[in-house]
């Protein structure tokens, strides 16, 4: 999960270097009554200097209304699993919180066999705090005449031994989103999975292989530079940050939009009224310049809703990978 940073503050800024960071109650002081008493832990699911890391450092100062301290613990493994079963087995106070990629929540149920926690029944979803569209982004070996994703769609049937796409694994979305594209348009597409996108770019840049769908920032300072060629975002809307690349749907694949969430859930059976108060301390809290900045500086942009739409998009998703995955013929794991 960890990406690469292209300006201003950079990822470190935020870390302190251990795998727990707190804000003390004394930085907080003047703030109006806290929706909890005490500390709130966050939990993290990936290691420090990840993008999911980042975004809880980002916000942790901005919470001020929901406690009177926070901490940041970070519980990798299992691809963020071990930090949701964690939180599962909390108690449901609003003092244990956690910020995930809503993915876990969403696709793990479908792509593993024992998994120890139900999406939807044993979490109370809060709110998005920012989205990552996907970038298609081809590598020198591809000739300089693809430019567009008709071209390299046209490329791939004619080569079908270097139609090649590298993703950061196997079951993860992105691999997903290279299934539905070759099945919508019709070609042979061979899915090359790393356990990161950053393994995936090194290749990439190498011309070890054609293309990579990964999120934005893992390949931006590369296009930027002229190294690579962005085609195609996957987001439902131009990125900001590439506005002269088309998305999926304008190129006539709208089944095929997927944008990376970072979510903010609660323990289940946490009362309505905590919940309500941490959905309006992170919406407080995306307004402020410094979360900006630093959400910025991961090519991500702020998008915040209500619970109750937060739940809508979770039951959606849910239900929206569930028919890909089936559909994929991939094979659950252990």
């Amino acid at each position: 999960m960890t990406r690469s940073t292209k300006r201003g503050i950079s990822r470190r800024g935020f870390l302190a270097g251990t795998a727990v960071t707190a804000v003390a109650p004394g930085a907080w002081q003047g703030a109006r009554a806290q929706a909890i008493s005490g500390t709130a832990r966050i939990l993290v699911g990936f290691p420090p200097g990840g993008t999911t890391d980042v975004v809880a450092r980002v916000l942790l100062p901005e919470i001020k209304s929901y406690a009177t301290s926070a901490v940041i613990e970070n519980r990798p493994g299992a691809g963020g699993r071990v930090a949701l079963e964690a939180l599962k087995s909390s108690s449901a106070d609003g003092s244990v919180l956690t910020v995930t990629p809503l993915d876990v929540i969403t696709l793990n149920p479908h792509i593993y066999k024992k998994l120890r926690y139900d999406g939807l029944e044993d979490f109370a979803p809060v709110t998005t705090v920012c989205l990552l569209p996907n970038l298609l982004t081809v590598s020198p070996r591809v000739p300089a005449d693809v430019k567009t994703l008709a071209d390299f769609i046209a490329w791939c049937r004619a080569n079908p031994s270097q139609a090649t796409y590298g993703t950061p694994g196997a079951g993860t979305p992105l691999h997903f989103v290279g299934v539905m594209l070759a099945r919508a348009a019709g070609f042979d597409f061979v899915h090359v999975p790393y356990l990161g996108s950053a393994p995936a770019v090194q290749d990439l840049l190498g011309g070890q292989i054609a293309c990579t769908i990964a999120p934005i920032d893992a390949t931006l300072q590369h296009v930027n530079a002229g190294r690579l060629r962005a085609v195609v975002t996957t987001g439902p809307k131009r990125s900001v940050y590439l506005p002269d690349v088309p998305t999926i749907g304008e190129l006539g694949y709208p089944a095929i939009e997927r944008v990376g969430w970072w979510t903010v859930f609660l323990p289940a059976r946490t009362p309505a009224e905590i919940a309500d108060r941490l959905n309006a301390a992170v919406r407080d809290a995306v307004r402020v310049n410094e979360v900006k900045t630093g959400l910025t500086n991961l090519s991500a942009e702020v998008g915040t809703m209500s619970r109750s739409d937060f739940a809508q998009l979770v039951r959606t998703e849910y239900e929206r990978w569930g028919s890909i995955v089936q559909a994929s013929g991939f094979t659950p794991q252990d």
